[in-house]
């Protein structure tokens, strides 16, 4: 028992010894001697995680007095700094001792592998035991191993696998989606390892069994998805003042369709400006097309386009510039005013306000005096006119609007001067007026032309005279009653009164006094050129004789023959009833008038509708497109154009009345 409690005692101190000591290398055995290791580390083959110990046994000679010497573990020549070593000392006689030391590794990793080796240090010597190794053997353990990646459809893909024994060699399978791709006798296989893949159109999951004298490990699974390629051919394959329509050719995306594309758009500021988001939409594919409205006329825009499959988006195309076409100014020239000087009136006006949608080409004026037309001047980029009109004028009236490359902008109001005479001005000039030629000139052409006159009235008297010399000889004729020229008149037109005409044909008296307002005598009409024919009648520009003035009117005639009284009366009824609309949508009928001809039964008659100097709406609208100045018509124009025909058709169905050819032909 004393023995055992001896040998415990000693066994902590040399411990102690031990640990403190193992830093510095091998401990000095003082006056030890005959220092020889009776047992050295073996060769341990064990596995990862697993625990480890190994032995070494010393044998000295030395007292009692003298201290047990350190044994310090050392691992590839090095000594173990921080190792778990255990030391016990036993008396084996009078003079002689032995000391067994363990090292302790509980949980066995890589780096242990080695040789390993007891050491002694005895004053200048160093004793040291046999060599020993421990060796790792097991299932392969991975330090690479296939990771999640994005690629793009149809390119090259390079993917690594590193798996380590012992036991070596380790040989490595790769799976794609748990399918192999190689064998072990491949060169591929010897780890470590590398997959090259070309062309990979399908998603899939790669991983890899590594694989020993031990047994198979299996690595960690990487994904690699498919993404569509980046977009091509992105270009505007049409515009105009407010939108783009875009085209594109969609990446390949492998095995996967591209459902849908995403487009985004940008205005392009000032270099010192950030560029401001406009337009991001998704639209579906195909058509790989995408219309982009609401844009401001004559601007610049970036777009770029991305798409996408089942697997997800690919990179955004490059910025492609587009622009918008020109587009009319949106307001009026500005501050017009107007000074006069006699005959000479100077027009002035400002730069319209707002956007002008375009480059400024010039500025066109209009104006018309009451013995003229309207007149049009292009006034190019200035922003005054003088207009040299002549005299004698009461006023005249002008507009101004400016224009671009797509057309012209809107008109100012139309305004009228008042023009003073400058026969006015030299009244109130209390200066006599200096004898001017012009004047002198202005009195020999008056004096010719009397002259002249007087001469042509002598002249055609004479001539008359002439003819009628013989005249004489035609009295005994005249005097019998007979005519002296015959002449047959092959048509003629009835001059009798409305009232007369109504009453031949028969009308009743209740319809006579609704026709009241609505007949016109036929001779207060004079008819002009033909404006149009169709299909039922032609339409000719008219002049109407009222009490005090003559109003342009269109006149509308009918092909088709009136046979009966009562296609008569029916045609005369609907005129009346035509008469009573009132409404700024519905074209007004100013009266009805009765064409007699002598070889034809009924009357043929003739509608008076107001005139309208646009004409109808579909050849306006075909002109304004086609013709030699197209004009630009706002989108809001078009609008106003189909409600107001909407309103029309409303009162007229409120009138209980049916149109029966509606179309834009008969609308003005």
């Amino acid at each position: 028992m004393e023995l055992r409690g001896t040998m415990e005692l000693r066994r902590w101190t040399f411990l102690v010894l031990g640990v403190v000591c193992a830093p510095w290398g091998p401990a000095d055995a003082g006056q030890l001697s005959d220092l020889e290791f009776q047992e050295s580390p073996g060769t341990i083959v064990s596995s990862l995680g697993k625990p480890v110990m190994m032995h070494c046994t010393l044998k000295c000679s030395g007292g009692e007095e003298e201290d047990a010497p350190d044994v310090v573990w050392m691992r590839n020549g090095v000594p173990l700094q921080h190792a778990d070593t255990d030391q016990i000392q036993v008396l084996t006689g009078s003079n002689s001792r032995t000391v067994r030391s363990t090292l302790k590794i509980e949980k066995v990793q890589l780096p242990d592998m080695g040789s390993y080796r007891c050491a002694v240090l005895s004053g200048n010597n160093q004793t040291l035991s046999g060599e020993g190794r421990l060796q790792l053997e097991g299932l392969p353990h991975f330090s690479v191993e296939p990771q999640h990646k994005t690629l793009v459809a149809n390119t090259s893909l390079s993917l690594s696998c590193v798996a380590h024994g012992p036991p070596e060699p380790v040989r490595v399978i790769w799976l794609q989606d748990g399918a192999p791709l190689n064998r072990l006798s491949d060169p591929v296989a010897l780890s470590p390892s590398t997959l090259n893949l070309t062309g990979l159109n399908r998603t899939s999951t790669f991983s890899c069994e590594a694989h020993n004298d031990k047994g198979v490990a299996t690595s960690g699974s990487g994904t690699i998805t498919v993404l569509p390629s980046v977009p091509r051919n992105l270009r505007t394959v049409e515009n105009n003042q407010t939108a783009v329509r875009l085209s594109w050719q969609p990446g390949f995306a492998g095995d996967y369709p591209t459902s849908g594309c995403s487009v985004q758009a940008i205005e392009e500021s000032s270099p010192s400006g950030p560029d401001k988001t406009i337009h991001s939409q998704n639209v579906s594919v195909p058509p790989a097309a995408h219309l982009i409205a609401g844009l401001e006329p004559h601007s610049r825009y970036a777009v770029r386009v991305s798409c996408r499959s089942s697997q997800g988006a690919s990179d955004w195309s490059a910025w492609v510039e587009i622009r918008t076409k020109e587009g009319v100014p949106e307001n009026p020239p500005a501050n017009v005013t107007v000074k006069a000087n006699g005959t000479e009136v100077l027009v002035l006006w400002e730069e319209p306000p707002g956007r002008l949608n375009g480059d400024l080409q010039g500025y066109m004026v209009e104006y018309s005096t009451p013995s003229s037309q309207q007149v049009y001047v292009d006034a190019g980029l200035e922003t005054e006119m003088t207009l040299n009109l002549s005299i004698p004028l009461s006023n005249v009236s002008f507009r101004v609007c400016a224009y671009t490359g797509a057309g012209q902008g809107p008109w100012t109001p139309t305004q009228t001067w008042t023009l003073t005479s400058p026969e006015t001005g030299r009244l109130a000039d209390s200066t006599p007026l200096a004898f001017s030629w012009h004047w002198w000139y202005v009195v020999m052409a008056i004096t010719a032309a009397v002259a002249i006159g007087v001469l042509v009235a002598v002249y055609a008297a004479k001539l008359r005279r002439k003819e009628t010399r013989f005249g004489e000889a035609f009295e005994p004729m005249m005097e019998r009653g007979e005519l002296v020229v015959r002449y047959r008149a092959r048509r003629s037109y009835s001059r009798r009164t409305t009232e007369a005409t109504l009453n031949s044909l028969g009308i009743s008296d209740e319809l006579k006094q609704k026709l009241q307002d609505v007949m016109v005598d036929r001779h207060k009409l004079t008819l002009g050129k033909t404006l149009g024919e169709g299909e039922f009648g032609s339409v000719m520009e008219g002049l109407l004789t009222q009490e005090e003035f003559v109003l342009k009117v269109a006149v509308k005639t009918m092909k088709i023959a009136i046979c009966t009284r009562s296609e008569m009366e029916d045609f005369l009824r609907e005129a009346a009833c035509m008469k009573e609309f009132d409404h700024p949508n519905v074209m007004r009928l100013l009266g009805v008038c009765l064409q007699t001809v002598e070889s034809e039964g009924y009357p043929s008659p003739v509608v008076i509708l107001p005139y309208m100097k646009h004409g109808d709406l579909h050849s306006y609208l075909l002109y304004s497109r086609l013709g030699d100045c197209p004009v630009y018509l706002p989108s809001h124009m078009l609008v106003k154009f189909m409600t107001d025909i909407a309103r029309g058709m409303e009162y007229l169905s409120s009138k209980n009345f049916i149109h029966r050819d509606l179309a834009a032909r008969n609308c003005m």
